[in-house]
């Protein structure tokens, strides 16, 4: 099971994350968002032993393009886009976002060529990262590669990987001690719960 923690903004956040054991970093390209990366310098410091997630909302294929092949990330992670903008994107490795407000079928999934999907709750104004669940119940029996967001830590990523047995896991808003600051307790033990879940339930 992949485990992504997203919005990191520095170095030691990263670094924390990566010992902790996860597989993906979560890179935030959004002005809108409080995790927005202003200074971008440090990412020439993360490693490449894990997954580089740039996270874009509602952004012009070019910018993301551009942005990716500057700082080598791996994957393109999708929000508020429509499917012309992924048309565009041609050879990028594509995590479309998808916020669940009622049942996600299958076909729903089909029509959209991703190499996964990151189902988060409703984002109102911050397009992801707003630290509440979505109701697991709407996305069960999905057979596509599933990345599970929304309001998870520790205390609840057990319940929802047992709930919908997703391909990945990803937390953000409940590891911080800040917007923008990981907790590096909160991390570890988010990473730890994960993983404990990985073997129980996958």
């Amino acid at each position: 099971m992949i485990i992504k923690v997203c919005g990191i903004t520095n170095t030691r956040d990263a670094l924390v994350a990566l010992d902790a054991g996860a597989d993906a970093l979560g890179f935030n390209f959004w002005p809108g968002s409080p995790r927005y990366l202003k200074d971008t310098a440090f990412l020439r410091e993360v490693p490449a032993n894990c997954w580089r997630v740039g996270l874009f909302v509602d952004e012009d294929p070019q910018r993301v393009r551009d942005i990716m092949e500057e700082f080598s990330l791996d994957v393109a992670q999708l929000h508020r886009m429509n499917l012309t903008n992924l048309e565009a994107l041609p050879g990028l490795r594509v995590w479309w976002a998808v916020n669940v407000t009622t049942t996600v079928t299958q076909s729903d999934l089909d029509a959209i060529p991703a190499e996964a999907y990151v189902l988060d709750a409703p984002d109102g104004a911050l397009a992801g990262g707003t630290g509440k669940t979505f109701d697991w119940s709407l996305a069960q029996g999905l057979g596509s590669k599933i990345l599970l967001a929304g309001g998870l830590d520790a205390t609840n990523v057990g319940h929802a990987v047992e709930a919908l047995r997703p391909w990945g896991v990803d937390a953000c808003s409940r590891l911080e001690s800040e917007p923008g600051e990981k907790d590096p307790a909160k991390v570890w033990r988010f990473v730890e719960a994960a993983r404990k879940a990985e073997r129980e339930f996958l």
